[in-house]
Order: C-alpha cells, then sequence, then structure tokens
C-alpha cells in the first residue's frame, strides 16, 4: 500500500531519517555534554545534576565497574529503582562500559525479580535500599556476583542527603537486609573515582538495553534493543515533534517511571539528546504533590498515560491551579479516552498527543501528528522511517479502508530478538516485518485505529499484564482447581485484572486468594475481582474459553453488573 499517511506529517517533517548522527548512545551523550555542559540534566527533591557534573559521575561509575567488579562488554548490569538521580548515573555509566542494561520493576515480588535475573543472566544489581530485601531473598539463585546499594538521599548534598536518609530510616521507610557482599553506591563512586573510566565504543547493532515485556506471549521476556534501535527512536521522534520542540530549551517532567520504556526513550534518552531539563518525580501516586511540582517546575514537555491525566483532572489543586507552560504532551502505555482528553485541554489549554508503540519497538511506532488539535480516536500514523502494514490470516495485505487485520512493522527501531528465545523469535520476526498481535484499520486520512488489541493481554495503567501469570499464581493456592484471568473495564485504569475460579475447597473466599496474589504479584497484575463459578466453558479438548468468559463479562456489563 502507498505511504498514504505521509499526506498528514506536518510541514517541514521528512519521511525518512537518514543517516543517524551518532554511532552509539554513549556518543550521544558526549555530544551533548559538549553542547550543554553547565544546563540542568535532571532534577530530583530539588536538588540538580548539570550535564558537565553527570558526565563525571557516570565516568566514576563506569570506572568502578571496569576495574573493581571487573565487568566486560555486554554482561548484563541490573537496575532496580524508581525515579531518583542514581537512575541515570548508573544508566550512563553502564552505557559507557559497554554493559547491556536491565531494567526492573522495583515493585516486582521475589519470585517475578527471580525470573527476570535468572533470565537476562545479570552479574550485577544496583538497588535502592527500600526494595533490597526483595533482591537478598533471590540472588543466592542467580548469577548476581554484585550487589550495589543506593539509599534516597545519596546523590543530595551531604547533610540534606544524611538528613533525608536518617528520616526516612527512622519514619520505618526503609526494610531491613543483609547481603553478604555488598558496596554501597556512594563507595563505588569513590572508589571509581580514583581510576579512569575507558569508555568503550559498541557498535550500533550491539544490544544496549534488555527491556523485559510480554511481548506477543507468555511469561515476560527480554527485548534486544540495540543502540541503533533507541537512536533511531529518538531521531523518528526528533523528526515528527520538530515543529515544537527546541534544542536546548525544553523542560520535561517524568512522573511516568524510567524502568519502563516509554519513559526510558522518551523522558529519559530523547531529552538528553534534545538537551532538556528533566524534574524526576520518585513517586507519583499523590496527585495534590504532582500538581504542586507541576506548578513549581513548569514544564514545557509532559508525557502520561491515561490515568495520570485522569488522575491530575480531577485533582482539586490541579483543577484551581492547572499548569499552562506544556507546548508538547504525549499520552501512550494505554488509549487516552476522549473526556480525560477534552478536559485537559479544556484546563491546560494544551492537546494530548497520543501515540502508539511496544517495547519491542524501542518503543514508539506511530504517532498524533503535532498540528492536530482534536481528539480523533485513533493512533496516528508512522514516524518517519517506518513502514506498517495491515495483513490477513494469510499474511497477504489488506489495503481496503475500514477492513481490520493485524498490525505489523518494520523499521530500524525494531528490536533484533528476544534474549535467548529463538522459540519465539520465528514467532513475532517474519521476513522483516514485526508482528504485534494487534488488529488495526486503516482510514481514509491515512490514520491508523486500533480495533482490538492482543488477544488476551490485559492492559492496567499502561502495564501489560499477561493472564497466564495471574492463573499460575492463582493455580498456586491449594484451594482453587480451575482460573481464568480476563480484563474488565475501568474507568480510572483502562482494565483491571478479574479471575474466575472453580473452587477445589469450599472454603476458599475472594479476600484469601487476593491475599495469596499479593505475596506473588506487583499490586498492579493482582485481582481485583474474584466471582467463583461451578464450571468453566470449555472446548472439545478442555481448553478453557477466555473469549466466552469475556463475551459473557461484556453481557454483564450491558446489564449493569459488576461495578469496576
Amino acid at each position: 500500500m502507498d505511504k498514504i499517511w505521509l499526506k498528514c506529517y506536518p510541514e517541514g517533517v521528512h519521511e525518512e531519517i537518514g543517516e543517524l548522527p551518532f554511532r552509539n548512545l554513549a556518543e550521544m551523550f558526549r555530544e551533548s555534554v559538549k553542547k550543554w555542559p553547565d544546563k540542568i540534566a535532571f532534577e530530583n527533591y530539588g536538588t540538580k545534576l548539570s550535564f558537565r557534573r553527570l558526565d563525571e559521575l557516570s565516568d566514576d561509575f563506569c570506572s568502578y565497574l571496569q576495574h573493581d567488579l571487573k565487568m566486560e562488554k555486554g554482561e548484563r548490569l541490573a537496575i532496580v529503582m524508581p525515579n531518583i538521580l542514581q537512575f541515570p548515573v548508573a544508566m550512563l555509566g553502564a552505557i559507557k562500559a559497554g554493559l547491556v542494561l536491565v531494567n526492573i520493576n522495583p515493585q516486582y515480588t521475589p519470585r517475578e525479580l527471580n525470573g527476570v535475573l535468572l533470565n537476562s543472566g545479570a552479574r550485577a544489581v544496583i538497588v535502592l535500599e527500600n526494595f533490597a530485601r526483595n533482591v537478598e531473598e533471590v540472588e543466592p539463585f542467580t548469577s548476581v556476583d554484585y550487589v550495589i546499594v543506593t539509599r534516597l538521599g545519596d546523590m543530595f548534598p551531604p547533610v540534606k542527603g544524611f538528613l533525608f536518609n536518617l528520616a526516612l530510616k527512622l519514619s520505618k521507610k526503609t526494610v531491613q537486609w543483609d547481603f553478604s557482599s555488598f558496596c554501597y553506591f556512594t563507595d563505588a563512586l569513590r572508589k571509581g573515582h580514583e581510576k579512569k573510566a575507558e569508555i568503550a565504543d559498541p557498535e550500533p547493532d550491539d544490544t544496549a538495553f534488555l527491556q523485559y515485556t510480554g511481548g506477543t506471549t507468555g511469561f515476560p521476556k527480554g527485548a534486544m534493543l540495540t543502540n541503533r534501535n533507541l537512536l533511531s527512536n529518538m531521531e523518528q521522534c526528533v523528526e515528527m515533534y520538530r515543529p515544537v520542540i527546541t534544542m536546548g530549551e525544553e523542560r520535561v517532567l517524568t512522573a511516568l517511571p524510567l524502568y519502563h520504556v516509554f519513559a526510558l526513550t522518551i523522558n529519559c534518552l530523547l531529552m538528553l539528546r534534545i538537551g532538556a531539563e528533566s524534574d524526576l518525580v520518585t513517586d507519583p501516586r499523590n496527585m495534590a504533590k504532582l500538581s504542586k511540582e507541576l506548578r513549581r517546575f513548569r514544564p514545557t514537555v509532559f508525557m502520561g498515560v491515561n490515568t495520570l491525566f485522569n488522575g491530575l483532572n480531577n485533582c482539586p489543586d490541579f483543577q484551581k491551579n492547572p499548569v499552562r507552560s506544556f507546548h508538547l504532551v504525549i499520552g501512550g502505555g494505554m488509549a487516552v479516552q476522549r473526556p480525560v482528553a477534552e478536559r485537559w485541554k479544556e484546563l491546560t489549554g494544551s492537546f494530548v498527543l497520543e501515540g502508539y508503540g511496544l517495547t519491542e519497538c524501542s518503543p514508539l511506532v506511530a504517532v498524533n501528528p503535532c498540528t492536530q488539535t482534536e481528539y480523533s480516536g485513533t493512533i496516528g500514523v508512522p514516524v518517519p522511517s517506518t513502514i506498517v502494514k495491515i495483513v490477513g490470516d494469510d499474511g497477504s495485505e489488506i489495503t481496503e479502508y475500514e477492513k481490520p487485520g493485524e498490525l505489523v512493522v518494520k523499521g530500524p527501531q525494531v528490536m533484533k530478538g528476544y534474549w535467548n528465545r529463538q522459540d519465539v523469535n520465528g514467532m513475532v520476526l517474519r521476513y522483516g516485518w514485526f508482528h504485534t498481535g494487534d488488529m488495526a484499520v486503516w482510514l481514509e486520512n491515512g490514520n491508523i485505529r486500533l480495533v482490538d488489541r492482543k488477544k488476551d493481554m490485559i492492559l492496567v495503567s499502561g502495564f501489560n499484564v499477561f493472564p497466564s501469570e495471574i492463573e499460575e499464581v492463582c493455580a498456586m493456592n491449594p484451594k482453587v482447581l480451575e482460573v481464568c484471568a480476563i480484563g474488565v473495564k475501568s474507568g480510572s485504569s483502562g482494565e483491571r485484572v478479574k479471575v474466575f475460579v472453580v473452587k477445589k475447597d469450599p472454603s476458599l473466599t475472594e479476600k484469601e486468594l487476593i491475599a495469596h496474589c499479593q505475596k506473588f504479584l506487583t499490586r498492579y497484575k493482582v485481582p481485583k475481582i474474584v466471582e467463583f463459578v461451578d464450571r468453566m466453558p470449555k472446548t472439545n479438548v478442555g481448553k478453557i474459553l477466555r473469549r466466552r468468559l469475556r463475551e459473557i463479562e461484556a453481557e454483564k456489563q450491558k446489564k449493569g453488573g459488576d461495578r469496576v
């Protein structure tokens, strides 16, 4: 099909990004340091790091990894941290050492953490002490040789940092942990400072990140994102948003977690690329505090998911004092609902540009053009240097408008495969095309509208939740005979997890099962609704019909069933 989407590109936006200006991520950061040495790169709790200081500290961490831990190019370092200044320091230090970064949600339970550490073969972990106990629990059973522990105030000025850490300890917001061998992050920087870092020069196609995702099937897998993948996606963003961004002048408030690929690429790497100042929000759940921080910082760029926009829309402080400094607002991770987008524009005067991406695509595939001023209900158009097709079950291209098929993608941002999963790679990467598993249609104006998501995946506040993982955990309870998990609509978070359960023991209660799941699953994966049934709908070979349960649930919702 002709690239009908090109007619939607704003004036000055090119079809291709051309040759990449940098060989790898380390070179990209070096250029930014040269351009903006004294400009603030990151801020957290009022403490600021300039590009020059970030460069120095990441050199020290790189040196520590090389000289003290003897880590070599290509080995994996896991980061288990929320949005704090230590994150970009550790990330850039590892990039300079030529290591592969493994981002891990710090809220993961030991079971989830163990799975990622085992699969990635991470040799070292840097963890915020608030989450160190879970690492301690699984570390003996993994390939981890080195543990680096950091405290929340470690990057603050000495007196402020000491008081900050002491206050957290006295308020019992930190946990007890006891590694047989570890190093504090501050000591790692001090040791690294004593020797010169040997900056690596990775090839463009060397893996830079193992970004874990459910992908299109099953248990989380590590998408191998290369230097070229991430650099390409950054340039695609620069090209697509060229009319509304100014190099060296943007300010972004980062409420989304940096361990998530959306914030990693857009809020962190892209903002470093364009010389933006980033305000890292460690805990964005308090909407009143977030509203005050937005008002104080006055960002020009903001990224969020539907739940975040909706939370601010309904925050009394934000309603009374909305921020109107934005000139680029991007929504991703999940569909931005029309009422949410329209209320946001009413309050802030800025339009939410919805985008579509996947971890496997670094992540951006399509966006609504920056010149758009009204809600479209679409994912927009493919970004430059990206080709998309909609194909039928037989793989043939669908060119008719409004006819659904699977969305497939080809472009320099597409991963090179899943780490150690050749069995799956052949399913999703076929003849150079990444098969998203998402159903979509072409519109006559060149935009793409999603009509269905991956068959079974549940999308909770922008995070992928796979039913098989929920079912596995529920089945661990000896009182459960059969279980099936689905997603049900939620006005606040997109979807919530609901499980249908056939009891083995009649004494099993909803409260008991949810408490069981809380031991093994991150909070957003824990079922919010449990429905006990006498039997499950099944195929003639005994497979539970998840589709039929979704249909039954939809019928119940129409009749005013479960309120979520």
